[in-house]
């Protein structure tokens, strides 16, 4: 699956990163907690959140995270997209809740994968 695939599933915007939407995404994770995404999330994967911090940007290059997706129709300030833009990180928003939008890329066939 691709990040534009993820995009048309979830109905998404892209805020950053237009120009690498054709990157594969492997898995997905979704959290509010950093602290789970570290212990959980694998390579290649996308994020879905609603935490708008510097944060979740500096967690995402540490992990090779290709693409965040901010839920519940969460905007990021202009500093983290600059951050994003900065370490060629994509960035999505979408209205879907956190649940709901695990839920429809888990059923595209996007998988988190065992603990």
């Amino acid at each position: 699956m691709t990040v534009k695939d993820v995009q048309d599933v979830l109905g998404a915007r892209v805020l950053v990163g237009e120009n690498h939407l054709d990157r594969e995404v492997r898995s997905a994770c979704g959290s509010d907690m950093m602290s789970d995404v570290l212990a959980f999330s694998k390579d290649h994967s996308v994020l879905l959140t609603g935490l708008c911090n510097p944060q979740v940007i500096r967690t995402a290059e540490m992990l090779d995270i290709v693409c965040i997706i901010f839920v519940r129709g969460k905007k990021p300030d202009e500093t983290i997209l600059k951050m994003a833009e900065e370490r060629d990180l994509i960035v999505l928003e979408t209205g879907h809740r956190m649940f709901s939008a695990c839920g429809m890329l888990y059923q595209a066939g996007l998988h988190g994968g065992a603990v």
